[in-house]
């Protein structure tokens, strides 16, 4: 078995398949929202030192819906 291959043995490459990001954007903006709910309820995270769960989560909300209007953008512009 040979790692390098010649130019003249390779194969040409596979043209990119189309995927839409939108569906796992979506999923784990959910996850995320369902542990911002989760921070916010549980009330003693603030006492404990736990306030990082809370911004966490909201950072990985904000960053979903960002990722998600960033893909219905390119999306809109092809």
């Amino acid at each position: 078995m040979r790692l390098w291959l010649k130019d003249s043995e390779r194969r040409p490459d596979p043209q990119p398949v189309r995927t839409d990001a939108r569906k796992a954007l979506v999923v784990g903006s959910v996850a995320w929202l369902l542990a911002l709910l989760a921070a916010l309820l549980v009330g003693a995270i603030s006492g404990q030192g736990l306030t990082w769960w809370f911004w966490c989560s909201a950072i990985g909300l904000a960053l979903g819906v960002l990722g998600l209007a960033w893909v219905q953008w390119r999306r809109g512009s092809n």
